[in-house]
């Protein structure tokens, strides 16, 4: 098992996002540009970002949502999450027992995620912003990563 970006890590990043947005649930393509937003905050004018700003960064949203799934599948089994039905479709929400669990958790990344994680929340949370977010990674992919200088990461 890889120890970065593997399930269980990203699980957790889900599990901050759920947790700040409790009990407002969350679809997976919101999930998908927060996760993004929380580690690359410093791209939308937000914290400093808890990721290195690589070239291929943008590249990222196609494993994400398929890491999320599996992330997820870790919490729901571990009783921190809950997958709910919606109007909007499937959505998922920490559980009482998410928000205690991320509380209890006392190392500084977690602390840089939950401050980044409240930031993207208050700014991107939204269906609609979180279309727009990944459209504007998918542009930056498009048209920026060519003209990135090589003094980044």
């Amino acid at each position: 098992m890889t120890p970065l970006n593997s399930p269980l890590e990203v699980g957790v990043r889900a599990l901050v996002l759920l947790a700040e947005s409790h009990p407002q649930p969350l679809d997976l393509t919101q999930l998908v540009a927060l996760d993004y937003l929380v580690l690359h905050s410093g791209e939308f004018d937000g914290p400093r970002s808890l990721h290195p700003d690589l070239p291929a960064r943008e590249g990222e949203l196609g494993r994400k949502r398929e890491l999320l799934e599996q992330g997820l599948l870790v919490l729901i089994r571990a009783g921190l999450a809950d997958l709910v039905g919606s109007d909007d479709g499937l959505m998922y929400v920490a559980t009482e027992n998410g928000p205690t669990f991320i509380e209890v958790l006392e190392a500084p990344y977690i602390a840089s995620l939950r401050e980044r994680a409240e930031w993207a929340l208050r700014q991107y949370a939204s269906p609609a912003h979180a279309r727009s977010v990944t459209h504007q990674i998918i542009n930056r992919a498009a048209t920026g990563s060519a003209s990135e200088g090589a003094g980044h990461g």
